[in-house]
């Protein structure tokens, strides 16, 4: 199988999973909250977080089915994190994925309890795993809760929304991203080891520094798209960061060598796994993010 045709199958498990667990009709007057979070959840992207989830099990020789709760769980997280970034009480954006946000869709008390309603789903869906060891269940729990928690991500929009309207010295930016934006790309990585029951702590630590490389050179080739992207393309709105004079990598090394250096930590992702058989397919997804256009 090609890396495309990898990728799409992977893509679409993970779309039909999404779809199955976020599907219901209550017929009891609170319907409308399955309707806004299937509005975001099932709005396309690029589904990368989950897809690495399955490929770090398929990696470390574990069945990707049993990986899939957790990948599903890793992007109602994703997603619910964009509902709210989105709210005019943060960024205040109008558009995401090529369409209205949840909030301009719907309203805004309604983003606000499906971004809710999708990260409390993720964690009865990452709890009904099967198949599994409950250790193992448990230690996958643990690691989204981490990732997505005050130490993790919600830990990095404390400083992404302290550093509007200031400089800040290119440490606190990097540690910003690592929380806002890493921690829950390195989590995919680790979830895929837990998941598969074989891997060792080689394997994990390996996993973990092809996460956080990949999340950093991701997040800069977000900051250089929010200055030359095309929002037709992209999905969003452009120019956010310097509407809201938020220091990012480009304003802080130049665009030259923001590029350099997404090629550069993504050569160092790839270089993390040198030890890992059949390689290949996370490999050619790092390489094939270096220049992505949304």
């Amino acid at each position: 199988m090609t890396f495309a045709e990898q990728l799409q199958a992977d893509i679409g498990r993970i779309e039909s999973a999404l779809e199955r667990s976020l599907s219901r009709e209550t017929g009891e007057g609170y319907d409308r909250i399955f309707e806004a979070v299937k509005y975001s959840a099932m709005a396309g992207g690029k589904r990368l977080r989950p897809v690495i989830v399955l490929a770090f099990c398929r990696l470390c020789g574990g069945d990707e089915e049993k990986a899939l709760p957790f990948a599903c769980a890793l992007e109602m997280i994703h997603t619910y994190s964009l509902i709210h970034d989105d709210l005019p009480c943060m960024d205040n954006d109008d558009l995401r994925r090529g369409r209205p946000t949840c909030h301009r869709a719907f309203d805004e008390a309604t983003a606000v309890l499906a971004g809710d309603g999708l990260l409390t789903a993720a964690f009865e869906t990452a709890a009904a795993a099967e198949g599994l060891s409950a250790q193992t269940v448990l230690q996958c729990i643990r690691i989204l809760g981490r990732a997505a928690g005050m130490n993790g991500m919600i830990g990095g929009q404390v400083l992404d929304m302290g550093a509007e309207h200031r400089r800040i010295p290119l440490e606190e930016l990097r540690l910003l991203q690592s929380l806002k934006t890493g921690c829950l790309l390195r989590a995919a990585c680790e979830l895929g080891c837990a998941a598969s029951e074989k891997a060792d702590a080689a394997m994990v630590a390996a996993a973990q520094i092809y996460g956080e490389k990949l999340g950093l050179a991701f997040q800069i080739r977000d900051d250089i798209l929010d200055i030359e992207g095309d929002a037709a393309t992209l999905g969003k709105t452009i120019g956010k960061d310097e509407k809201n004079e938020k220091s990012t990598f480009p304003s802080l090394l130049g665009l030259e060598k923001c590029r350099a250096l997404v090629a550069e930590l993504t050569d160092a992702a790839v270089q993390s796994l040198a030890g890992a058989a059949d390689k290949a397919f996370l490999t050619e997804l790092a390489y094939s993010l270096v220049g992505r256009m949304n």
